[in-house]
């Protein structure tokens, strides 16, 4: 029999709050938390504005030795896999070290640790770097770091594919188990707010320049001007189902499904990517799940909030699900875009809707764009089939989907 990969904790750092509870608070609230960028000056950019993780204490999750050798999108998974982990009553050493993994994915890298080296290199007296620069920017750091802390042996890599990898990230992770790994620790965090990695995200012409943050970023809206940047996402423990329930674990939901795609096609100038390329993602982790399109309970979509993708999106949606479009919900416009931590937080959001039985409304548009017209949830609702489908498009053409089958409120798994 294959084995089954369920998550059995959620660890959330992110705009939205800290801890899985307080996310979910801001979800169902519908409490924006974007702002002005406190991380550095912003002044002279034409995005002033992102979402920034309120009261976080890297040192409260890990020591002083990792803090200086890391970057703060490090510190952003210090802190959520320790929650993680946490919430799902697992030693923060692994018992057996090569039944563990840690499977994340990585975006930006350390921008800020490395912006300020190398300022430090160009423009302090020392013409020098310090000697983590070369370990603190590389985008596998986190991965190398929680792997080194907890112990964890299994089969560990990284997933570059922009916001896609946050879900490549658990399609990893469940085939891992489905291997024979029993734990692995899976998600994304990041932190593209520094001087150098807003000038790139401006580069792509993708970024908001409205001047309130209550405005700045409405996915699928007549009225959309680009996204938000913002640090931060969510970790999970995704376990084998048998291992999960022969320790009395609490199950939010299944990985049932993936799938991934690629356009070939550079993120810029007038494209949008490929409908067809992004709709046959959906198609994979559907078909791979075994059910299909009319089970779906709720779709997260990437909700980029540029007109031409998110007609692109509209378009693939329609071609999966026809005239029986389910309900679509996004809470992005909360928290900011934060990259492939974004993807990871929607799949938070997901197993959180199931565990307390609500689907939460979506965060707009308060008037739907021309091509955008699809079923947005304008209200809280239970359940139906307990089927979710996140998806996500990482810039310059990955497509990734992710089946969740949600457990009901209780203790146990869906069948």
């Amino acid at each position: 029999m294959t084995a089954r990969a369920v998550v059995t904790g959620i660890g959330v750092v992110a705009p939205s709050g800290i801890g899985a509870d307080a996310h979910w608070r801001t979800v169902l609230a519908g409490t924006r938390r974007t702002g002005p960028i406190t991380l550095f000056d912003p002044a002279g950019y034409p995005t002033r504005y992102g979402g920034e993780v309120p009261g976080f204490d890297a040192a409260a999750y890990a020591d002083n030795r990792r803090l200086v050798q890391t970057d703060r999108w490090t510190h952003l998974g210090f802190a959520a896999t320790w929650l993680a982990l946490a919430d799902a009553g697992l030693p923060e050493r692994a018992p057996d070290p090569y039944g563990y993994a840690v499977t994340l994915a990585s975006s930006s890298g350390g921008n800020l640790f490395g912006q300020r080296e190398l300022q430090r290199l160009w423009g302090g007296p020392s013409r020098t770097v310090g000697a983590y620069q070369s370990i603190a920017w590389f985008y596998a750091a986190s991965v190398g770091q929680l792997s080194i802390h907890h112990q964890f042996k299994g089969p560990s890599g990284v997933l570059v594919a922009e916001t896609a990898g946050g879900l490549d990230s658990l399609a990893h992770a469940a085939r891992a188990v489905r291997r024979g790994t029993p734990v692995v620790i899976a998600g994304a965090t990041e932190c593209p707010l520094s001087p150098y990695a807003l000038a790139c995200q401006l580069r792509s012409g993708l970024l908001s320049d409205v001047a309130d943050p209550q405005l700045a970023y409405r996915p699928f809206d007549a009225a959309a001007s680009g996204y938000l940047p913002a640090e931060g996402g969510a970790v999970f423990v995704v376990e084998e189902l048998g291992h999960a329930l022969s320790r009395g674990a609490r199950v939010y939901g299944e990985v049932s499904g993936w799938g991934a795609t690629h356009d070939a096609v550079h993120t810029g100038g007038e494209t949008a990517g490929d409908p067809a390329q992004y709709a046959r993602a959906m198609r994979l982790a559907l078909d791979r799940a075994g059910v299909g399109p009319e089970a779906v309970d709720v779709v997260l979509p990437d909700a980029l909030g540029v007109s031409r993708y998110d007609r692109s999106e509209a378009e693939a949606l329609r071609a999966v699900f026809a005239d029986r479009p389910p309900p679509v919900t996004t809470q992005k416009p909360l928290t900011g875009r934060a990259h492939q931590g974004g993807a990871a937080l929607d799949v938070a959001t997901a197993l959180l809707a199931f565990q307390h039985d609500t689907l939460p409304a979506s965060t707009g548009p308060d008037e739907v764009a021309d091509g955008c017209e699809l079923d947005f949830l304008r209200e809280h609702r239970r359940p139906r089939s307990r089927l979710a489908l996140v998806c996500a498009r990482g810039f310059d053409g990955f497509n990734s989907a992710l089946v969740l089958r949600g457990a009901a409120p209780s203790r146990g798994v869906a069948s």
